[in-house]
């Protein structure tokens, strides 16, 4: 349903109320929804009435309710439920159809863009990548494609882990295994998390690993010409296989940030700036720290070398200046909450007028992640079970389109299993990590939705005839056309409240929706040997479903497929 549409009846509400609202129509427009009729050929557009009272300061309904009907408006009422209150316009249906159909499949109009940040993903070289990591990855890469669609200036952002003493761990671990750098580049990831945990694990028994691997990164962080060239391989050889990873997964990034871009050396104007508001205080063992609530959360290093937090003030601070964001959201699991708590409450002491447009989205962990042979492993290894699993299941499946040997869809169709399996459930909550789950075929899976755009395509592919160029709606009059440009008309509002909520579910549970209604037109809007008017309507309603499905696909992230 288009933004014009929505427009239209919140000038006629603004116009009602005379001059005893300074609200606009565009203030309105997305507190008007499609609503849910019985009756297959009435046509309703709801507006909250709570909305209007608590958050708009409308209190008196009866001149709206006096608007006179016209060719857009035939009724409207005031609908008293036990779930709501709500005014209820009853909308022509032919004009409400001719305008799904032209507009629901296209991004909204924006009269406020935003400019957004969503940095998400932000692995640690030191570490694998692993599920939690995906998490992010598959929620921030949705904030981000969710603003880009409804026409935000968007920058989505990967903030690699690069700096501190995991690099000193990593060194002291090359060394002890006496890898050379050549063997670093062959397998960067493993080999640098190898090295990293046998590190690790030396230190549990000998105390000086702890300060070797302070000193390698103290004199890293002083420029030491030997790190630096060492720390710039590790870096150059990581960031290469992550890329891969993100290719293929379908994700890309506007810009790579590190860690290392604030150094010490580089944030000392910031540094300065917290002491001279006195936010940081010297304790006694040398460690500069901010009073957060009833804790002291340290900031500096009695070593003077920076912590996490330190480069996280100066990244927003720099980001901010870059950006002049409206938002910036941190994707970062549940645990990191103290961390951003006491982050927000430092750019606040620190009088900065955009402190509360920093968000932390945050998001539950996954238990028991594992591959089939047990321990918990790298994302590549999960992904390329995925795809064998799903080639497997193509090669048992008699309606299989594709070659027995396409790795490539066997690897869509696994990507696409794991990232809707995570994407149907709130971001909050915690989950275990379930094979059988993340590759059924049957139910509401990645598998699902991919099938139904698949048969989408192929039915014009087959179908013989064009598809109409406009909509007639006395051709599209059965229930199972209505209902589903119903469901279409909710597309915007969906994204809006998805957006609202950060909640990727909103958006996967109206997708799986939406293929149920495709499914019951598919049974009864029979297109081949139709007369050519009529064929060539449903084509076009079977068309612009696809397109929204499409849509809906592509902003969680998915890459949707035409034969499987």
């Amino acid at each position: 349903m288009s933004t014009k549409l929505k427009l239209y009846l919140g000038r006629k509400v603004i116009e009602s109320l005379h001059k005893t609202t300074k609200l606009s129509p565009i203030e309105l427009q997305p507190l008007i929804q499609i609503g849910n009729t019985v009756e297959n050929d009435k046509i309703e557009l709801n507006l909250p009435m709570n909305v209007l009272e608590s958050q708009l300061g409308v209190t008196n309904v009866t001149e709206i309710l006096k608007i006179e009907p016209d060719d857009i408006i035939k009724n409207i009422q005031l609908v008293r439920d036990r779930a709501n209150r709500k005014i209820a316009f009853e909308i022509d249906k032919v004009i409400f159809m001719k305008d799904v159909m032209e507009n629901c499949a296209q991004a909204d109009l924006n009269f406020k863009p935003k400019n957004v940040v969503v940095e998400y993903s932000s692995p640690n070289i030191a570490k694998p990548f692993h599920y939690g990591h995906l998490r992010s990855t598959i929620i921030g890469n949705f904030i981000g494609n969710l603003n880009k669609f409804l026409k935000n200036q968007v920058t989505k952002l990967n903030y690699i882990g690069n700096w501190g003493t995991q690099y000193g761990f990593i060194k002291v671990g090359v060394n002890e295994l006496n890898y050379s750098i050549e063997d670093i580049e062959k397998n960067p990831l493993k080999l640098l998390y190898q090295c990293y945990v046998h590190a690790n694990s030396l230190a549990e028994k000998d105390p000086q690993i702890l300060n070797k691997a302070k000193d390698i990164f103290s004199n890293l962080e002083s420029g030491s010409e030997d790190e630096l060239n060492y720390w710039r391989n590790f870096m150059n050889f990581s960031k290469n296989e992550l890329i891969d990873t993100y290719k293929r997964l379908g994700i890309e990034f506007d810009e790579y940030h590190y860690e290392s871009d604030y150094s010490s050396k580089d944030i000392k104007d910031v540094v300065e700036l917290l002491r001279t508001k006195n936010i940081i205080h010297k304790d006694k063992e040398g460690k500069e720290a901010a009073q957060i609530g009833d804790r002291q959360v340290t900031v500096l290093k009695s070593d003077g070398s920076s912590l996490y937090l330190t480069r996280d003030i100066a990244a927003a601070l720099d980001r901010y200046k870059r950006y002049n964001f409206d938002r910036m959201y941190y994707v970062v699991d549940n645990s990191q909450s103290d961390h951003f708590y006491a982050l927000k409450n430092i750019l606040y002491k620190m009088d900065l007028p955009w402190a509360n447009r920093i968000v932390h989205v945050k998001f539950g962990r996954v238990k028991g992640m594992s591959s089939r042979k047990g321990s918990a492993i790298f994302l590549k290894d999960i992904l390329d079970e995925c795809k064998d699993i799903m080639a497997k299941k193509q090669i048992e499946s008699p309606t299989t389109k594709t070659s027995i040997n396409d790795d490539e869809t066997s690897d869509i169709l696994g990507i696409s299993c794991v990232i809707i399996n995570d994407l149907k459930r709130r971001r909050q909550k915690d989950y275990d990590f379930d094979w059988n789950k993340i590759l059924q075929v049957q139910g509401d899976t990645g598998v699902k939705l991919q099938y139904a755009h698949c048969r989408l395509y192929n039915l014009e592919k087959n179908a013989g005839i064009m598809a109409a160029n406009k909509c007639q709606p006395l051709l599209l009059f059965e229930p199972e056309a209505v209902n589903l440009m119903k469901e279409m008309a909710k597309f915007h509002d969906v994204l809006y409240t998805a957006n609202e909520q950060l909640e990727a579910f909103v958006l996967v549970k109206y997708l799986f929706d939406l293929c149920n209604h495709i499914n019951k037109a598919f049974k009864t809007l029979q297109v081949k040997g139709m007369p050519d008017d009529v064929a060539a309507q449903r084509l076009l309603l079977f068309n612009t479903a696809r397109q929204v499905l499409k849509n809906g696909m592509t902003i969680l992230g998915l890459q949707p497929l035409t034969k499987m």
